[in-house]
């Protein structure tokens, strides 16, 4: 089934991913992942899997692959905190595969419902601290979730981004480039 939500004017359906920006309140765990944030290439530093209904979300995080709801219509990382763990995160907008992808609009249900299962099927595995393997299933950070969800339905989402001087960080997949390489919408 294919569910809608929005989240701060920006219409989502199963399969979209939410892109964030990190250190978005003016806390201390906001500088923290402010911090973090900074070290990650592009404006885009995490992402969840919008999978509904509701606003249910999937994501990997500091707590491993969890599943939460956004509980209304305006992300709010400080009161998404006691499902999500000390993160504090801004909506940057949502990245729309599917939508881009030629598919006709049939598969592009069916990709959208693969890719919910898929996501929903990885809850309680623990985050992956080794962003070289993005292939592994054993563990997931977060825009490798998203990626091989895609994957597994013929969508690649690795742009190839990488870090410029360091060998082998090709293969690591990062949160913008599942911004960049889709259609997206800003909030």
């Amino acid at each position: 089934m294919i569910y809608e939500h929005e989240i701060n004017g920006v219409k989502l359906r199963t399969g979209d991913i939410i892109c964030t920006h990190d250190g978005g309140e003016p806390i201390l765990v906001g500088q923290f992942w402010r911090f973090v944030g900074n070290l990650v290439p592009g404006d885009v530093d995490h992402v969840a899997i919008y999978v509904g209904p509701g606003g249910r979300c999937v994501e990997a995080g500091v707590k491993g692959v969890i599943a939460y709801d956004v509980g209304c219509n305006t992300w709010d990382s400080v009161k998404l905190q006691d499902q999500r763990g000390p993160v504090a995160d801004s909506f940057y907008g949502a990245s729309f595969p599917v939508e881009g992808s030629g598919l006709p609009e049939g598969r592009k249900t069916a990709v959208r419902e693969n890719v919910a299962a898929y996501c929903l099927a990885q809850l309680g595995k623990h985050y992956n601290l080794n962003f070289l393997n993005s292939k592994t299933e054993d563990s997931f950070y977060c825009s490798q979730l998203a990626y091989m969800a895609y994957l597994k339905n013929g969508i690649d989402l690795n742009t190839d981004l990488g870090v410029p001087h360091l060998p082998g960080s090709h293969s690591i997949i990062f949160p913008q480039e599942l911004w960049s390489g889709s259609v997206n919408k800003r909030a």
